[in-house]
This record gives structure tokens, sequence and C-alpha cells, in this order.
């Protein structure tokens, strides 16, 4: 008798447990998922390269665990994948979430090239069935078809269309005597260590409303709604060799790199290497613009954002005319300052046998979170500053004339944002601050096409208001 006492002690006890694990799943149809979207969508992927993984957050808000009996994609033509738990597949079977929990489910997408020129649409459905219930969720991109180019080296005339972008592996290199011409509106794209080398000649000559855009390969968010733009060093930059002359990048947008533009010592100044116009250099690691010992001019530029001086000019000769030169750099704080000179005088010539640097600055804008100027005596020097704002106290001088000191431009930029834009807000103490003599037909419009004149005096900087 004893011996069946503990016999059914068991049984009882067994059943009991077995009850309980039972009663740890609801099976009611009203216990169902919950997702942080309904629609997962992929920025601009390009055709046969896979994408970044997207991520979707599923909540299981019941009090009492669940089953999805099935995760499966739906009308997707074979172009969605997805990972859960580990394990890349199409579907899925009995996929537990614990009461009050939650699991990720990432989701790539690869599209083959087609014909198609502008981007096209690609979608589909992931479904979830759960106590019997499907529920779904939408999967949308726009593939984009491109032109790869990799290691290679322009030995004559070509020209890039605006057609399709253009994703640049490697170092795209344009060989002495030949000339590389960028088509308005163009998108060209620098995978991890692309770099554009320039031996010969660059034409990147946009127009207002199609302005010519450089920067990394990367098209989706690194924050949610905030673009990998904002992270520099995405590619290297545009290097112009020692014997490149007569270059011309004319509504450029560049932005993202290592170097930013580099223009190599040529010890020849009386023969213009690059002209600059109406175009933003943003955002570098090192220098936005470093030029040595060449003829470099601007107009209407801005130069903003560098881990190092914003721009970069040692020796040389250079007019910078209705530019802005910023630094609200993310990463750092910058040691050197906004614009940083050097072989201006003897006493920092350290023995170079190039001339000393010949420069103007006129209407300009030179403002930050660092210095805007080298410190130092500019007298003796041929470098003069006229009507252009500098974030610190200082008096004008032979060399510093009718400057506005120790003034905020009040961009429009919040750095803590993530947002920059140099364009200046409409109490501005710049906004008819400038010389309306320096203002000549290469700069009369800024690169939104604003009449500089329109108003009288013009604003200060690269944006006419």
């Amino acid at each position: 008798m004893r011996t069946l006492f503990f016999f059914c002690i068991s049984l009882l006890t067994a059943s009991f447990t077995g009850g309980c694990i039972s009663d740890d799943f609801s099976y009611s149809p009203s216990d169902v998922l919950t997702f942080s979207t309904d629609t997962l969508r992929f920025d601009t992927v390009f055709t046969d390269l896979g994408t970044p993984t997207a991520r979707l957050k599923v909540f299981n808000r019941a009090s009492k665990a669940i089953n999805i009996s099935s995760i499966s994609m739906r009308n997707d033509d074979g172009v969605f994948t997805m990972n859960v738990d580990g394990v890349s597949g199409k579907s899925f079977q009995d996929v537990e979430i614990r009461a009050n929990d939650s699991i990720f489910v990432f989701v790539e997408c690869f599209i083959d090239a087609n014909g198609d020129i502008k981007p096209f649409k690609v979608e589909g459905c992931m479904d979830f069935v759960t106590n019997g219930v499907t529920q779904s969720v939408t999967l949308e991109a726009f593939g984009q078809n491109v032109r790869r180019l990799r290691n290679v080296t322009v030995q004559e005339d070509m020209t890039l269309s605006a057609e399709v972008p253009y994703v640049i592996f490697d170092t795209l290199r344009v060989a002495a005597g030949a000339t590389l011409r960028i088509e308005p509106g163009a998108r060209i794209l620098f995978h991890d260590g692309g770099m554009l080398q320039v031996d010969g000649c660059l034409h990147a000559v946009g127009e207002l409303g199609k302005m010519i855009s450089m920067r990394g390969d990367r098209l989706d968010d690194v924050l949610p709604d905030t673009g990998y733009e904002i992270l520099a060093g995405q590619w290297m930059g545009v290097r112009f060799g020692a014997d490149s002359f007569d270059n011309r990048m004319e509504f450029v947008e560049m932005q993202s790199t290592v170097h930013g533009v580099v223009v190599d010592s040529c010890g020849i100044t009386d023969r213009n290497k690059l002209t600059l116009v109406n175009s933003w250099l943003h955002n570098s690691q090192g220098n936005v613009l470093r030029s040595v010992h060449a003829n470099v001019d601007a107009y209407g530029c801005c130069f903003s954002d560098a881990g190092e001086a914003t721009v970069f000019l040692r020796g040389g000769v250079h007019e910078f005319v209705q530019c802005t030169l910023a630094n609200y750099y993310l990463f750092a704080i910058s040691p050197e300052s906004i614009l940083t000179l050097s072989h201006i005088s003897r006493e920092d010539s350290s023995g170079v046998a190039n001339p000393l640097m010949q420069a103007r600055f006129d209407n300009c804008i030179i403002y930050g979170i660092t210095s805007p100027i080298t410190p130092g005596d500019l007298k003796g020097s041929d470098v003069y500053l006229s009507n252009v704002l500098l974030g610190v106290n200082g008096s004008d001088d032979d060399h510093f004339i009718s400057c506005v000191w120790d003034e905020d431009p009040m961009f429009e930029t919040e750095r803590d944002k993530y947002y920059f834009n140099y364009m200046l807000k409409e109490d501005s103490p710049v906004l008819h601050s400038g010389n309306p003599e320096f203002v000549s037909g290469i700069c009369l419009t800024d690169m939104n096409g604003v009449n500089r004149l329109e108003s009288g005096a013009p604003a200060l900087g690269a944006y006419a208001r």
C-alpha cells in the first residue's frame, strides 16, 4: 500500500507539472504580435550588391509566452531574405517569444540588375502566423542600377553621365593628358578606400538644381533618421597631382572623406590648378581643402567640418570670395584653426624656396567651435581679409579690413541634432555686411540661385541668405 501511495503521488505531481508547462503558452487568437513598424523600408538598393541589414522588432505583449507557428516571405520575387536566431532563410517554424518579451528579425535585400535607368520599386511581405492569426509586415525597396568602376585609369577624354550613379572601387585615376568630365546631376559614389586621383584634368561642372554628388556608397541610416553621410572617413577624397592644372569643380557637393580635396605642390603659381565655384565640401577626417604651393581660387563655396584645419593653405596664390569656412566637426575638436595658413612670412618659411603666400579673403565667414585663423601677425605678409566675420575679439588693421569681430553668424546648423546647414537665420548679423564691389559675375548668385545683390549689400559667406 505504501508503494502504491507514492506511485499515485508521483503521477499527480507529473500531471500537475505538465499542466503548468502547457499553461505557460497562450493559445488565444486575441494574443498576437505587435511590430516596431508595419512597413520595413530600405533606402536605395544598388543592383547586384547586397544591402546592409534592416531590423524588425517583434513584441509579445501577452502575459504568457506565444509560439509563432510560421514566419515566411510572400510575393517578394526572391529579393528579400531574413535571419531569425542567427539562421538565414525564407521561412521559419515554431519560433517562441516569452511573455512581455521580444525578438529581432533581420532582413536583407538583393536585387538583380536590369535595364532601368531610374529607380524601380520592389515589394514583398513577411507573414507571421500566431494562434491561427496571420499578420503581415510590408517590405519595400527601390532598386537602382549602377555602373561600377574598379581600378580604372582614364587614358583619354572620358565623361561620367547623370543617367545612373557610378560606384568607384579602389582608385579612379585620370592620367596626364586626359580630361575627365562629370555631367550636371551625376552621382559619384565611392566604396571604402576609393578615391579620385587627377594627374590630368577634372571638369566636374554641375549647374543650379543639378549638383554633382561625390560621397560614400553607404546610403542607409547609421542612426534612426540619420544617414551615413554624417560619418567622415568613408572614402579617401580627391587628389590633384603636381602636374595637373586648369581643374574646375562647380556646383559640387562632396562629403564624408578621409582627406577631402588635396592639391599637391607644383611650385607654379602663375597658372591656375583648381577653381571651385558654388560648391559644398563637407565633413572630412583631415582637411576639407588642403593646398600646397599652388594657385587655387574659390567663389561662393562652403568648406565645413574637419578633424583638422577645415582649409589648410601653404604658400601659393589664392582668392576666396563669398565663402563660408566653418567647423562643427562631430567626432572631435580640431587642434588646428579653421583657416590655417603657413609660408606667409620669412619666419615660417623654414627654408622653403617657393614664393611666400599671396591670398585674399573677401566677404567671407570663418567661424566654428575652434579658433578661426592661425594666431599671429599678418604684418609684412601678402594676406588680406576684407569684410570677413571672425568669431574672436580683434580689431582692423592693414590686413584685416572692415571685418566683423566676435559675432555669431547664426547658421541653421544644430550640431547636437546632426543637422549641418550653413545658411543664415533671418536675424543673422552678417546679412548686409558684405562689400558689393567684391561680387563679380562668377559669384553673383549663390548655389541656391539667389542673387546676392537682390536686396542691396550682400550677406557674408556662401549663402545669400
